[in-house]
């Protein structure tokens, strides 16, 4: 699988080894994260999420989650695409896979997966770094779509997640989202994260510069919607 290079703020160093791109320290080290699920469970992440998540957590129904994604992106060829939270790749199931894809997530273990989903699903350009949402390493106006897919919930610094995600994206560049969200959540479930109303979300996305489109789709405790960013906008670089 070929990986297109993709330019980076100033000042960033990374390094490739096997299918994932590490950061580096100011002394040479790969940046490495702690995420929540350990990289030694990375193998039952999708058991978790087909079988617990999604019925039980989020009262939603994933074959339903993938048709309205499907459907979303159908349109979506040979395009600059980033992913945040890439997880184990589910996007590889519902993302064209003519587009030039980069996925960044914290653990290793489900970059690996991912890396080996997308190569079946017939990516010839895909890479996947080893990021935090909210610190993204690459330079501005880098893509043209950008998924945050049940992810959004678990990034730390949501302000700054908005503010980064509007910098990488060019001029009418769409960030495409799907969380869940407190008001549909009938069943007071336990859920993961820290959960943002959609008004919230609303201000976040009017704040950094982005017109908000709610999808109008149920299904479960989730939240689908689009972020356009402003084709009249400038950015500084954003370090």
């Amino acid at each position: 699988m070929e990986q297109h290079e993709v330019k980076l703020k100033p000042g960033r160093e990374i390094i490739h080894k096997g299918p994932l791109t590490y950061q580096l320290d100011q002394k040479g080290r790969p940046i490495r994260f702690q995420p929540w699920l350990g990289d030694a469970f990375a193998f039952l992440y999708d058991f978790f999420m087909t079988r617990s998540v999604f019925p039980r957590k989020l009262r939603a129904d994933i074959t339903l989650h993938e048709q309205i994604l499907r459907e979303q992106l159908a349109d979506c060829h040979q395009i600059d695409v980033l992913e945040l939270g890439t997880g184990s790749g589910s996007a590889a199931g519902f993302l064209p896979n003519d587009n030039r894809y980069v996925g960044t997530d914290i653990s290793t273990g489900l970059l690996r997966k991912a890396a080996k989903r997308f190569h079946q699903a017939g990516f010839q350009d895909a890479a996947f770094y080893v990021a935090s949402g909210d610190d993204l390493p690459f330079a501005t106006q880098s893509f043209e779509l950008c998924l945050c897919i049940l992810s959004l919930n678990f990034i730390g610094n949501t302000e700054k997640l908005f503010t980064g995600v509007h910098a990488t994206l060019r001029p009418n560049g769409r960030f495409l989202c799907c969380v869940p969200i407190p008001e549909r959540n009938q069943g007071e479930s336990l859920i993961r994260g820290t959960l943002l109303t959609e008004v919230r979300l609303q201000k976040l996305c009017r704040e950094t510069g982005f017109d908000y489109q709610r999808i109008d789709r149920k299904n479960g405790a989730l939240l689908y919607f689009d972020a356009i960013r402003s084709e009249n906008e400038v950015d500084e670089q954003v370090v």
